[in-house]
């Protein structure tokens, strides 16, 4: 509750008083509480202009968290600061480009409380490690490992996924991305990659190539691009859980790993094997590519790996010419899908030429274009994805010791 004082009832050498008559005048009073005296006389003193724009930024709904700042305990501190407040706010996913946006949004939250005193956001990212399926834990450095995948090919999985893992360093992560589609590796073609080869420096492990300020591991780096896998089902598995645990990732805030498509037996081995905090599916509008994407979900669902939300790309056509937009797959299969399951929609992503040919040119479009609307899509569906797994359980497996039983 707010303790309001009379402007006469202060110590006279007090830095915070104000003469009655000048309150009753509308003379010019000490910032920042001319905004906050209210025409009876009362004003709050400065410890209670602080708890009610801490209060008023406590309110604020996110639109990425989803929840409002104080339930997220993101607001840390809130300090009166020369003519206004200075607020430190800490997220729990990348904030690279977040911060005049969610600065305007905080100071537009004070104003509909009346406090009217400009607003200076100190705004940090703390990304944590958040739990993985109990059988399993957290690999190495790598505080989040996130899967990618579809119900089936064809839908732009692997567009999708290394977008997201670029959107993720541009806005200030360490991130790391493994090809897991063992039969048709793109990626080292989608990060400008192919042809090279990764070294050991140990003879053990392998270290990842860099792309755009991207960790990158695919069985493409290791074969020729025309020779085709013909292997069965569990040297899959072998050689992806190889690929996993024998490379140097160094410290990763989030490995992205692109799934095979299908939700046949690699898959489910694949989920059940990789300490997976998080899933995202991507399907199309279009209800064929839907069926598909449902049986995915419930894949996760039955590894009790928890599924982050739903992306839907090739949501709207943009003509190159003319800017026409038009819904060639159908409209809205995404969100539906995504309230019929209870968890969010991540992104609709556009279908575009200028994507094919950035991916196909080795600079995918968050890298080529960043400043585009199609890029802005990529970006906000990476946000969005972010603050869905800081929504999250944290891994609390470091917190308890480690029992060694030894025959004596």
């Amino acid at each position: 509750m707010l303790r309001w004082s009379r402007v006469n009832n202060m110590a006279p050498d007090s830095p915070d008083r104000v003469d009655y008559a000048t309150a009753l005048t509308g003379a010019t009073l000490p910032a920042p509480y001319a905004s906050i005296l209210d025409s009876s006389g009362f004003r709050m003193t400065a410890q209670d202009s602080v708890d009610a724009v801490r209060a008023a930024l406590d309110a604020y709904l996110d639109p990425y968290v989803q929840d409002t700042l104080g339930s997220a305990q993101a607001v840390r501190e809130v300090r009166a600061a020369g003519g206004g407040f200075t607020a430190r706010i800490v997220l729990g996913f990348p904030i690279g480009g977040y911060q005049a946006q969610l600065t305007a949004a905080l100071s537009g939250q004070l104003a509909a409380a009346g406090i009217t005193a400009p607003l200076a956001v100190d705004l940090e990212s703390d990304i944590r490690p958040h739990a993985v399926q109990r059988n399993l834990k957290p690999l190495g450095e790598i505080r989040n490992i996130v899967a990618v995948a579809s119900g089936k090919g064809g839908v732009g999985k692997s567009t999708v996924a290394v977008n997201l893992a670029l959107a993720w360093a541009a806005q200030g992560a360490r991130v790391g991305v493994l090809d897991a589609d063992i039969y048709g590796p793109s990626q080292p073609l989608m990060l400008g990659l192919a042809g090279q080869r990764p070294v050991s420096s140990d003879g053990k492990r392998l270290s990842p190539l860099i792309s755009h300020g991207v960790s990158a591991m695919s069985i493409g780096f290791l074969i020729d691009a025309e020779q085709p896998m013909v292997w069965r089902g569990p040297m899959v598995t072998q050689g992806l859980t190889q690929l996993l645990e024998q490379t140097q990732w160094g410290a990763l805030d989030y490995l992205v790993v692109d799934m095979p498509p299908g939700t046949g037996d690699i898959q489910l081995t694949l989920a059940q094997r990789v300490p997976v905090a998080g899933a995202v599916i991507v399907t199309t509008p279009q209800d064929i590519a839907l069926a598909d994407a449902r049986k995915g979900l419930k894949m996760f669902e039955k590894v009790a790996v928890p599924v982050l939300g739903i992306v839907e790309n090739m949501s709207v056509h943009v003509c190159a010419n003319c800017g026409h937009t038009e819904h060639i797959f159908g409209a809205g299969g995404g969100a539906r899908m995504a309230q019929e399951y209870g968890v969010r929609l991540l992104g609709e992503l556009p279908l575009d030429a200028h994507i094919r040919e950035e991916a196909d040119g080795g600079r995918p479009t968050v890298v080529a274009a960043p400043e585009s609307a199609r890029a802005r899509a990529y970006f906000e569906m990476a946000r969005h994805t972010g603050a869905a797994l800081a929504a999250r359980a944290r891994d609390r497996s470091a917190l308890f010791p480690k029992i060694v039983v030894e025959e004596t």
